[in-house]
């Protein structure tokens, strides 16, 4: 079965997030991903990886003022520099935390803005990731995310995705596929899924509508894990998803989905 890895800026919010490892321990997780970690020196965040015996798979590069509202600042023109500083950060966090992959939000197109200029300093901006990432051992994804929950992202499909990856043309980029995304913007996910294997690097879940645990909307699981199964996905699934009721009350769609001695009672 596929292997999911615990996503700490959405599970266990209950808790601090340095607290949110052990938990995720306790829960039967073997691996865990997160938005962001330049909040913690990287050695906390390391020493919780460690004594908790997790494996990091995922974070992003740094995406601007989260929290007045930026989603990512790779499109901006006018905050190329930013970006760049963001990479190296981004790589310094990285090789401190032993994640093998970062991935990129493109951001918002502000209004009235240029299309053409924001595709242009995307290209560029990805490329010079790429590189810098390379260069450091790491891998660079790129994410779609839909238009409904964050109007105005920059980069909402697959294909466009793909397509901005293609001119970048550096050989250590990958799509990260998010299912919930996916299935709000496109759906088709067991084709795409089929269509794309080979340049998908990590995957994440969420059911819609809700952007709950699976299980909770219209999203077959059952067929989709199989599917994923067979067509020998061997990374991780982040489950990046706002908990119903709870975090471990959510819990009961893992332990039908994963081996029961990987998951506690």
């Amino acid at each position: 079965m596929p292997r999911f890895a615990a996503n700490l800026t959405m599970l266990f919010t209950e808790l601090p997030f340095l607290d949110r490892f052990e938990a995720a321990a306790d829960a039967g997780f073997q691996a865990v991903e997160f938005l962001f970690p330049y909040a913690h020196p990287a050695k906390e965040i390391r020493d919780r990886l460690d004594a908790n015996g997790l494996q990091l798979v995922l974070h992003n590069l740094p995406a601007g003022n989260w929290d007045a509202g930026e989603r990512g600042i790779a499109c901006l023109p006018e905050r190329v520099a930013d970006f760049r500083a963001g990479v190296a950060l981004g790589c310094e966090y990285a090789q401190a935390l032993g994640v093998r992959q970062l991935n990129c939000l493109a951001g918002k197109a502000p209004s009235g803005a240029d299309p053409a200029r924001l595709h242009g300093t995307l290209v560029d901006n990805l490329r010079y990731a790429a590189l810098e990432l390379r260069c450091a051992g790491l891998q660079l994804l790129l994410e779609p995310i839909n238009a409904y929950d964050i109007p105005g992202f920059f980069v909402n499909r697959t294909d466009h995705a793909l397509a901005l990856l293609d001119e970048v043309g550096v050989d250590n980029t990958w799509l990260q596929y998010d299912i919930y995304h996916a299935q709000r913007t496109e759906g088709e996910l067991a084709a795409t899924l089929t269509r794309h294997l080979p340049r998908i690097a990590h995957i994440q879940l969420a059911d819609n509508p809700g952007r709950n645990e699976p299980g909770t909307g219209e999203i077959n699981w059952d067929f989709l894990f199989r599917h994923i199964d067979a067509l020998g996905y061997a990374g991780w699934i982040g489950c990046e998803y706002k908990p119903a009721a709870g975090t471990q009350a959510g819990l009961g769609w893992l332990r039908r989905h994963q081996l029961p001695e990987r998951i506690s009672a």
